[in-house]
């Protein structure tokens, strides 16, 4: 097989855990897989494939990820700090039995991420930097539980914003919904991407290119990478058991980013128009797809 998993005999135990014989389970998925292949399709290898079990231990991690940014939901308002937000993210997910995934994360200093107005991803949290109203924020949080990793993000506006603001929030939360119309079993990940594009332009806005979605459950970031706008690079098909996020930054102004010389971490627009981005966590299923975190 492509992938160079151990061959297996149809009457083998299923290598996904499953206790069925292969022929009975995956044997059928996997000469898919094969064939697809064959005819030079990029798919991933079967290590990339969810079990049942562990799609139940991902939910378990999902249910604190939400929680985490319910509780952010109920408290943030004007006059609180970023920090605050790391504090109840903190608190919260070691209260439940889990970990922030991102705190300590390729030296990443706070449990997670708040990208305040035309800060595009990985704002640290700062006990300095306070909310107003007319403010969007933008909170990622992720979290380990058990092993298994979940990732979502919200964006907030603070108080009152203008009409010009709110429909930007609003059209990239669509976007996702725009996206997911084309996640579909053994679809390609570039036929999201190509909805999800078409969307957001039509609507005067720009997709930043150089940050995607990813796969992710046994580990924090996972292949594939999850591109939000057609490229020429690999467009990898999309079986049952594959799990990712869909995670689109988008720009009123141009797509152009730059990153803080002085963190590291900080990304913002160039052009310091104001950025937005709404993420989810799905699994592919035999019949569409399961949203596992939001």
């Amino acid at each position: 097989m492509y992938d160079d998993f151990a061959e297996l005999g149809r009457n083998d135990a299923c290598w996904c855990g499953s206790g069925k014989k292969y022929k009975k389970c995956h044997a059928d998925f996997d000469e898919k897989l094969e064939e697809l292949y064959l005819e030079g399709k990029c798919v991933p290898p079967r290590s990339l494939i969810k079990t049942q079990a562990d799609i139940e231990g991902i939910k378990k991690s999902a249910k604190v990820n939400i929680g985490a940014l319910d509780e952010v939901a109920k408290n943030i308002k004007a006059g609180c700090t970023t920090e605050d937000i790391d504090n109840w993210v903190h608190d919260f997910t070691l209260d439940n039995g889990a970990i922030p995934a991102p705190l300590n994360y390729e030296g990443y200093p706070k449990s997670c991420c708040t990208s305040v107005n035309d800060v595009v991803c990985h704002g640290i949290p700062n006990k300095n930097q306070v909310l107003k109203d007319g403010d969007i924020v933008n909170v990622d949080c992720s979290t380990v539980k058990d092993g298994y990793f979940s990732d979502s993000s919200r964006m907030f506006i603070i108080g009152e914003a203008s009409k010009e603001i709110n429909k930007f929030v609003e059209t990239v939360r669509k976007s996702i919904n725009v996206g997911l119309t084309q996640v579909k079993p053994w679809f390609n990940l570039q036929d999201m991407a190509r909805e999800l594009q078409n969307y957001v332009e039509a609507q005067g806005y720009s997709v930043v290119r150089e940050y995607g979605g990813h796969g992710i459950g046994k580990e924090f970031h996972e292949d594939p990478w999850v591109s939000h706008t057609v490229y020429a690079g690999e467009d990898m098909i999309m079986p049952p058991g594959m799990c990712f996020t869909i995670e689109p930054m988008v720009n009123m102004g141009k797509y152009k980013i730059v990153t803080s010389k002085e963190d590291g971490w900080t990304v913002r627009t160039k052009d310091h128009s104001l950025s937005a981005q709404w993420e989810i966590q799905l699994v592919v299923t035999n019949d569409g797809y399961e949203i596992l975190s939001w």
